[in-house]
């Protein structure tokens, strides 16, 4: 058999300029960068995606290819602090501080007259009776105290509600409005009789000077309850149009979600009328039992973990400890009941402890009992709603505008809001009748 021919050589033929190198379609070549660029997020009217960064968790990751980490947002773009965006938002805020720095200002006029015109010295350490004759004088500063606090706690609040998009909370400014014009009502009394008890201790004439600006600061609390309570009106339409664009839950859920809020609204109020009652039960009232006094001065630091507690159990729908912070509430309400009842009904050496802010204590003590009632109220109806599909959902409670969510998708900050802006979260996309 004759030998096999040799087998020709191939030659090929050398590839031209003007051709150009395949490249993946999905930009990944072991070259140079490929100068094409997949489009990301699957819409054409989306932002051009930038160069070489194909973000994990889609297509890429499924085939093993491999993908651009996710760039903090810190590193891209600093936090800004929420700041009002509307009319409406600047109105509220707005007369929440005008209000804070007239009154203010009208309490540091009182308290600067009442401590020239106070001669402690002509009174004695110790009365007749053994009460402490120099009590009363304590009154005005813990009312300017109380008032303070209470005005930079009303700015927090307001900045809260805004920046959460909560009706219920901005709602609850107002009341909680109404509550503080009752208290600086209640004190021109209080002072009255704080002036008359220290009788020569005070220079003669003090009362009629103070009285018209004891008589202005509920007339402007007045004033200030009126017009945030027209501008929350404003405020309702408008935040209830931002939610209803993008929600998608059923109305059984929103029901169950808005008993959250108020009760996460209660939570924030509570801890103010608490902490009024304590300051002003251990500033002005004298000759208390070692014993109470320490458990009130205890109860302090207590009261603020155990609410943080409470917000915390609610979301996370632990029943036991909720029935347990429950049992507290009741605590709560007896010990306030209780503390009425020695203010009004006790011994005379008691009555005389109490007298310097009785009324002012009563009315605290009073609204915080109507806020604990109403607080167990709402907190069993949350514990009702334990396991009906909210849990997941609650996530987190603000509201975000329509650039932020467009800014988080950017840099893929890490939030619990992404892709969708309404506080139920994201839903399954389909149809239900309700």
């Amino acid at each position: 058999r004759p030998p096999a021919a040799a087998a020709p050589t191939v030659k090929i033929a050398p590839s031209k300029s003007h051709h150009k190198t395949r490249s993946s379609l999905l930009g990944i070549t072991n070259g140079p960068q490929s100068p094409y660029y997949p489009l990301s997020g699957g819409s054409f009217s989306g932002p051009s995606p930038q160069p070489g960064v194909v973000p994990p968790g889609g297509y890429h990751d499924r085939q093993g290819l491999p993908t651009t980490p996710a760039v903090s947002a810190g590193s891209k773009k600093s936090r800004k602090m929420y700041m009002p965006n509307s009319t409406w938002t600047w109105a509220f805020m707005l007369i929440t501080i005008f209000q804070c720095l007239i009154l203010m200002a009208l309490e540091a006029y009182i308290f600067g007259q009442f401590q020239a015109s106070l001669t402690l010295k002509r009174l004695p350490e110790e009365g007749n009776d053994g009460q402490d004759p120099r009590a009363p004088s304590r009154t005005i500063p813990t009312w300017l105290a109380i008032f303070i606090f209470g005005f930079i706690y009303q700015n927090g609040l307001v900045w809260d509600a805004l920046r959460l998009k909560n009706t219920i909370q901005v709602i609850g400014v107002c009341l909680y409005n109404l509550g503080m014009m009752i208290y600086s009502a209640v004190e021109m009394e209080q002072v009255s009789e704080a002036v008359a008890a220290l009788d020569n201790g005070v220079e003669k004439g003090t009362y009629p000077k103070l009285r018209p600006f004891l008589i202005a600061a509920p007339c402007v609390l007045a004033l200030g309850t009126v017009l945030l309570s027209f501008v929350a009106w404003k405020l309702y339409n408008e935040f209830a149009w931002t939610i209803y664009k993008h929600i998608s839950a059923d109305l059984r859920l929103k029901r169950r979600y808005l008993v959250y809020q108020i009760y996460i609204a209660l939570l924030k109020f509570d801890f103010f009328f608490f902490l009024g009652f304590t300051v002003q039960f251990l500033v002005i009232v004298s000759e208390t039992p070692d014993a109470e006094r320490y458990i009130t001065i205890a109860a302090l630091p207590i009261t603020v973990v155990l609410l943080i507690l409470a917000g915390i159990i609610v979301r996370k729908e632990w029943g036991w400890a909720h029935i347990l912070i429950i049992l507290v509430y009741f605590a709560a309400s007896a010990y306030f009941v209780f503390k009425l009842v020695r203010m009004w009904d006790a011994s005379p050496s008691r009555l005389t402890d109490y007298k310097p802010a009785r009324n002012s204590l009563t009315t605290f003590a009073v609204l915080t009992l109507l806020l604990m009632l109403v607080t167990i109220t709402v907190a069993c109806m949350c514990m009702a709603n334990f396991g009906k599909g909210l849990r997941p959902h609650i996530q987190k409670r603000k509201v975000p505008d329509a650039d932020e969510i467009a800014y988080t998708n950017k840099y893929g900050e890490d939030t619990e809001y992404t892709g969708t802006a309404h506080p139920l979260g994201p839903v399954p996309n389909r149809m239900t009748i309700d």
